[in-house]
């Protein structure tokens, strides 16, 4: 397996408390697999997002990615936040340019010649020479996932990357993303409180419920390549992860739809 999380906890210490964010998360994640961590504010998605990516290490338990347990950051990983991340002194271009400017081994040229064609790839050719401020939000966050993708990474973390966002602009991006993962297959672990995002994205739908935070159910998604978010198989697996939430069981079930 390429990702093995195995009994994570993790505490932390509120105002003199000891709180419980994280309580025995076990899962284990095939490489090119897009898993998303599915459940309300408050249940650890992001907690256990981080220390996967190494970012805060869980307080016991391992987290083990290709057979090395994760101590801190790997430069081989990405992670893209809500926030987008853009340098506003730097145009579009030299945003996603900056992905690749530690490695000595990649020329200027070439540095440049990826980077449009991944500001291709998502739809930003025509606005390499822009400043993040004359662009939408949701150009803003393309820009992000551009230069994430120049990186080349084996997994993107990407943490509620689409919530600031409107509807239509949120469903088009994650058209998009499907589209980019159709042709790189990552490996991809997605936060999301949004149901049917995580329907319409993932092949597998890990949820997740608080206090403290646990696996409820990992849910593998059959509706194919093409997904329809009115067809009546999208609508069956939305209602049964709505179940999955009113479940009073604490054992982690696995579906498949």
């Amino acid at each position: 397996m390429y990702i093995d999380i195995t009994n994570v906890n993790k505490q932390f210490t509120h105002k003199g408390k000891l709180f419980t964010a994280l309580e025995n998360v076990n899962l284990s994640i095939d490489r090119g697999e897009f898993i998303c961590l599915l459940g309300p504010s408050g249940c650890g998605k992001s907690t256990l997002l981080n220390a996967i990516a190494g970012f805060d290490p869980p307080s016991s338990g391992t987290v083990v990615i290709d057979g090395c347990e994760v101590r801190k950051p790997s430069s081989r990983n990405v992670t893209i936040f809500q926030n987008y991340g853009l340098l506003p002194w730097r145009n579009v271009l030299r945003n996603v340019e900056l992905a690749l400017e530690s490695r000595k081994d990649i020329t200027r040229a070439k540095r440049e010649e990826i980077a449009r064609k991944n500001l291709d790839l998502v739809g930003l050719s025509g606005f390499a020479d822009a400043s993040p401020h004359q662009l939408s939000g949701g150009m803003q966050q393309r820009v992000a996932i551009a230069r994430a993708l120049t990186a080349d990474p084996e997994i993107i973390f990407m943490d509620e990357p689409f919530g600031a966002l409107d509807a239509i602009t949120r469903m088009k991006l994650q058209d998009d993303i499907r589209a980019i993962r159709k042709e790189n297959r990552k490996t991809i672990i997605f936060v999301t409180h949004d149901i049917e995002e995580a329907v319409y994205l993932a092949d597998r739908v890990v949820v997740m419920t608080p206090n403290p935070g646990k696996v409820k159910s990992v849910i593998k998604v059959e509706l194919g390549p093409s997904r329809n978010r009115t067809g009546q198989d999208f609508f069956m697996l939305r209602q049964k992860i709505l179940e999955i939430f009113s479940m009073k069981h604490d054992y982690p079930i696995e579906y498949s739809i």
